[in-house]
């Protein structure tokens, strides 16, 4: 009896960093904004190169360490009003830093009473014109 060769079908891979905390100043009001505020991020990254191709080597595949350090760099850089922009910056650095070709991000805000958070998500992908690192 022949032995078959079985395909492997890729589908989309993706690292994921969860609960990433880092500080910044977001908020509508000079007051709020006056404050350092502990924030939250979900960052789920899709690869240019697929995990079957990296051979086993961290110099193939994207350091989360770095991103997230990067994440926090951008977190507390400068004052935002929305989360919506702090998302946005944190999602630009991703696919501007790393060969990203789409990533999400969650930015959780612990700030209304009798909540758990307040979130917002995004996704953005790497436009055909940007150049892969």
């Amino acid at each position: 009896m022949k032995a078959r060769k079985e395909s492997i079908k890729q589908t989309v891979d993706s690292i994921q960093i969860m609960g990433l905390r880092a500080s910044t100043r977001v908020g509508i009001t000079e007051e709020e904004r006056g404050t350092l505020q502990s924030v939250a991020f979900d960052v789920v990254i899709h690869p240019v190169t697929n995990f079957a191709d990296l051979a086993d080597e961290i110099g193939e595949t994207i350091d989360y360490f770095q991103v997230s350090q990067k994440l926090r760099e951008v977190a507390a850089e400068r004052p935002r009003n929305l989360i919506e922009t702090l998302a946005n910056d944190l999602a630009a650095a991703t696919l501007a830093g790393w060969p990203v070709a789409r990533v999400g991000i969650t930015v959780r805000k612990f700030i209304l009473p009798d909540s758990e958070h307040v979130a917002v998500c995004i996704e953005r992908e790497r436009s055909s014109r940007q150049e892969i690192l």
